[in-house]
């Protein structure tokens, strides 16, 4: 049988990708490979030859452009070395078979950047989105509660009745939207698929700290209406175990962490509709 294979894309300041491949084969995937961005340029690593691409957390290219910015540049206008082909013509084809792409964090800033996220009309080459400095004016560290729309297409969260709890790190956290109609849009088709809540996770919340960067409509994760593309502020990869947990040593917890679950959900879709 065809093994099930993940990539990690690493480099120009990237800091989860190995969390993110432990992620990868603690859900269930066969391989988990971690690439650096120049192998990619350079032919030695193709898109095409993987079922779910991870682009994780840190601090691309400094944040210098805005975060993630120039990267979402380079992807979208850089070639592959020794072909003709550009390497966003790979993401699109990617995109096209059926497959899956999770961004975390910075991940989450370069596909709303590249315009992967929210594609609303199939289009992932046109910003629609962004992902702005947080109210606070500071850094956000913390552990957040995030609401799940169960009515949302998100391949990732399937399964998850009421909502998950998180961390988050990152100083530009603040979803907004170019129009109000393309808020309408998102909101119609369930494709915010986690927003910050209170502890019960009954209702979506705007106040600090719950909410630890002012997004619209407490937005901290998004979907694509085919639910295969996920971008998410807070990161999954950093609770798959109890042991990750701030109070697992005062609490009865299982062993699973709640990240853990858009792995396995990946991973059970790669084996279900792409073997």
């Amino acid at each position: 049988m065809t093994p099930t294979r993940a990539l990690v894309i690493t480099g120009n300041g990237t800091n989860c990708e190995m969390e993110a491949a432990h992620a990868c084969r603690l859900g269930g995937f066969d391989e988990a490979t971690i690439a650096h961005i120049a192998e990619i340029l350079s032919g030695e690593v193709r898109l095409d030859d993987y079922h779910f691409l991870n682009l994780t957390g840190g601090f691309l290219d400094g944040d210098d452009l805005g975060s993630a910015k120039a990267q979402a540049n380079r992807l979208k206008n850089a070639a592959v070395h020794g072909s003709n082909e550009r390497l966003v013509e790979q993401f699109t084809r990617f995109i096209d078979s059926g497959k899956l792409v999770l961004g975390v964090c910075n991940g989450f800033q370069l596909m709303v950047k590249m315009g992967m996220l929210p594609a609303l009309d199939g289009n992932t080459l046109a910003q629609t989105v962004t992902l702005c400095h947080n109210d606070s004016g500071r850094f956000q560290d913390r552990w957040c509660y995030l609401k799940a729309d169960t009515a949302s297409p998100c391949v990732f969260t399937k399964g998850i009745s009421k909502g998950i709890y998180l961390p988050v790190r990152h100083g530009e956290g603040k979803f907004l939207t170019d129009t109000p109609q393309t808020l309408e849009r998102i909101e119609a088709g369930h494709l915010a698929v986690l927003k910050y809540s209170e502890a019960d996770y009954a209702e979506p919340t705007m106040e600090f700290p719950a909410n630890p960067n002012g997004s619209t409509n407490a937005i901290a994760g998004l979907c694509d209406p085919t639910g295969r593309l996920m971008g998410l502020m807070p990161h999954p990869e950093a609770f798959v175990h109890y042991t990750q947990h701030p109070r697992w040593t005062r609490e009865q917890l299982p062993e699973d962490g709640d990240g853990l679950i858009l792995y396995t959900n990946a991973a059970d879709f790669v084996r279900n509709n792409l073997l």
